[in-house]
């Protein structure tokens, strides 16, 4: 049972690093990558945004918000009950738990609200939570991701060679 747990946990910490970087998904247009500076929703709602993103969030040291969030979105598209409960606990231990290494930062409310809704998880557990995560990127990393040399680097390039073609 014990080696079992332990392979279960290599593999999750495997998927949680596969999330795919930009190779992994379509190249976006000049247009798109515009976009993104016009609203961050544009950017979440992107695979190509949120990988860009997500790495300017690793410069930052707080790339587990950006987890959190496509744990909490996958988690959302779960029907499966026993799933739900499984993945709704790797999420906590991985983002909740005052434990981890990889806490997202979250008012004592959303906490006591979570820790309540532990007792039987639903694939909309997290909500609240991932809201408020959302809320902080949007209102605290965004700015500086639009301002990053990352953003910038990669509006120059993707324009540059738009204009090649």
């Amino acid at each position: 049972n014990e080696d079992r747990e332990r392979a279960w946990r290599a593999s999750r910490e495997t998927k949680l690093e596969s999330i795919p970087n930009c190779e992994a998904c379509a190249k976006p247009t000049p247009e798109e990558v515009q976009g993104w500076a016009q609203s961050f929703d544009k950017l979440m709602k992107s695979p190509a945004g949120r990988n860009v993103f997500r790495e300017f969030l690793r410069t930052e040291y707080s790339e587990e918000n950006m987890l959190f969030w496509l744990a909490c979105e996958e988690l959302k598209t779960e029907c499966n009950k026993h799933t739900i409960d499984e993945k709704a606990r790797m999420i906590y231990e991985d983002y909740i738990s005052i434990l981890s290494p990889k806490e997202v930062s979250l008012d004592s409310r959303v906490r006591e609200v979570i820790n309540r809704k532990m007792q039987e998880p639903s694939s909309h557990t997290f909500d609240d939570a991932q809201l408020q995560i959302y809320t902080l990127m949007h209102r605290d990393s965004y700015p500086r991701f639009l301002n990053s040399a990352i953003y910038k680097s990669l509006l120059q390039t993707i324009s540059h060679s738009s204009s090649e073609s």
